[in-house]
């Protein structure tokens, strides 16, 4: 009773405090998301008044008695649920803003539809939104399955998500309204930092907690990546944020940094954001996940250590390769190209692991859907990271930098490698959570494979072959001395790309709504009746999953 009475006092000073800010505040966008900030807490006092999950409850489909294992599953279940709602609503931005270089008249002269303001929207929701939700609900999944324990403070694991869901929000509308501190993948204001702080650090509790109560003496490596991640963007978040707010009450803040020691610090975080959240943690992901479904052990453990220690201690330093030729010393820049370069060899490693943990059933490739996304997955991850190094070489960067090219390569990695193995992951989650025997249609995650990949390989390729056009008109120059094209010549040219590359984004948003109502179905309990994805007697079964093994 009297924790019941805390719970609900707290959150009843959340939104008086709330309530009073917004009646207070500077600028209309810092009174709107206090008044977001006062509901979401109103919300969450009566919950805790009714003693109900607010879910559950509601919804019993995403979880309640019926659903419970010995594990703690319900926030995994609302997890993945957000990760594809947003998802979609990222991959929906995307192709608008796409259009929208393609056709201007596309901002519809309006304030909060313009590319300026979409575009952060659009990276936070793929990254922040669909990638986040995506990690925290499969590293609660791993760490317990890993661990043979029940998530710790498992009240503090539901405010994880329902408080990241409201750092989203919030970040959302305040890109909308402008509110924005100017800097790549780390936009959001001071308040809406300080919040996603306090989710963090309860992220991070949940995790350790659990890891400190296992049953199993040792730490399966996937933990180790999670936790490297966790911890890591932490400290990339607390350094990178540091700021002053003109007023309490208003939305406007100034950095601790200035000048190039901004810049330096902005890219520390940016190409570490990349190393750690969406690299790191998503190969957490593909250490548990690939051997599952492949039935295999993973094949060197002794290699994914060694990919560990390199990968971590080679990443943090790599992000001086962004300002290759500005104000940044020469010796800093060099640091980060060689850096960069090294780091290609642990990356590969990490590949090379887990194409390998398929040794003894390739054939499952062409019989497993799932499987295949995974592949797909690792080889764009190889993909990506020989790329990376490569532009960060000082010949190469002085062609691509601030082109396209460069665009088409963080592209080709997060839409192949991240987004691809996010959703074989959930593919691999949603029966199991739910209690299904298989997904609905294995065929339609075939669909969703080979729309997802022309989707790809249009966007990359438009992009690659748009930056490389951009380095060269932008370099070239006459017999005169003069430059040849104009910078409007070179937007006028990159025309036919920007169309293939909306192409692109339209056939990967198609591949990821067949998702959709292949999970929808798979949810509510329908099975299609459909063909093997084999004919071979061998293969009749091919459309069943395989059996899982509790991890070791």
């Amino acid at each position: 009773m009297v924790s019941l009475l805390s719970r609900v006092g707290v959150w009843f000073f959340i939104a008086l405090l709330a309530f009073m800010a917004m009646a207070l505040g500077a600028d209309q966008a810092y009174s709107v998301h206090m008044a977001i900030i006062c509901v979401a807490a109103l919300i969450a006092m009566a919950a805790s008044m009714n003693k109900f999950d607010f879910v559950t409850r509601r919804f019993p489909a995403l979880g309640g008695p019926a659903l419970q294992s010995q594990y703690d599953d319900d926030p995994i279940r609302w997890g993945v649920i957000a990760t594809m709602f947003w998802g979609i609503a990222g991959f929906l931005v995307g192709l608008i803003i796409a259009l929208q270089l393609a056709f201007p008249a596309l901002n519809l002269n309006l304030e909060y539809t313009t590319f300026g303001r979409l575009r952060p929207l659009h990276t936070s929701a793929v990254i922040f939104a669909f990638g986040g939700n995506a990690l925290i609900a499969t590293s609660f999944y791993v760490v317990q399955r890993t661990c043979r324990a029940r998530l710790a403070f498992p009240s503090l694991a539901r405010f994880v998500f329902w408080g990241y869901q409201l750092f989203i929000v919030l970040a959302a509308t305040g890109y909308l309204m402008g509110v924005t501190e100017a800097r790549e993948y780390a936009e959001p204001e001071w308040y809406v930092d300080i919040w996603l702080t306090i989710v963090w650090v309860s992220y991070l509790a949940v995790f350790v907690g659990t890891i400190v109560k296992r049953k199993e003496p040792h730490i399966y490596v996937a933990n180790w990546f999670y936790l490297s991640f966790i911890i890591t963007v932490a400290m990339l978040h607390l350094v990178n944020n540091l700021s002053m707010p003109v007023s309490i009450f208003g939305s406007k803040s100034y950095s601790a940094f200035a000048g190039v020691q901004d810049a330096l610090t902005q890219w520390w975080y940016g190409h570490n954001a990349v190393g750690f959240f969406l690299t790191a943690g998503f190969l957490a992901m593909m250490y548990y996940f690939v051997p599952k479904q492949a039935e295999r052990p993973v094949f060197s453990y002794r290699l994914s250590i060694v990919h560990f220690w390199a990968l971590i201690f080679l990443y943090i330093w790599a992000g001086p390769h962004h300002l290759h030729y500005t104000a940044l010393p020469d010796w800093a820049q060099t640091l980060g190209m060689v850096f960069s370069i090294i780091l290609w060899m642990p990356s590969w490693g990490g590949m090379i692991n887990g194409l390998m943990t398929l040794n003894g059933a390739w054939d499952k490739i062409r019989t497993d859907p799932i499987i295949r996304m995974m592949v797909m997955a690792l080889a764009f991850y190889g993909m990506s990271t020989f790329e990376g190094p490569m532009l960060s070489i000082k010949a190469v960067n002085s062609l691509s930098h601030y082109t396209d090219w460069t665009i088409g390569h963080v592209h080709s990695g997060a839409l192949g490698w991240n987004g691809m193995i996010t959703f074989a992951c959930l593919y691999y989650l949603f029966p199991r959570l739910w209690g299904r025997s298989r997904m609905y249609s294995l065929r339609m995650i075939n669909w969703h494979f080979w729309l997802s990949t022309l989707g790809i390989v249009f966007y990359a390729s438009a992009m690659w072959v748009a930056g490389i056009m951009q380095g060269l008109m932008w370099r070239e120059y006459g017999a005169d001395g003069y430059l040849v094209y104009s910078f409007v010549e070179t937007v006028a040219a990159m025309f036919p790309m920007y169309l293939i590359r909306a192409l692109g984004g339209l056939l990967y948003l198609s591949g990821a709504l067949v998702m959709v109502y292949n999970v929808w179905m798979t949810v509510a309990g329908h099975l299609r009746d459909e063909k093997p994805m084999t004919e071979t007697p061998h293969n009749a079964d091919a459309d069943r999953p395989y059996v899982a093994v509790p991890a070791e």
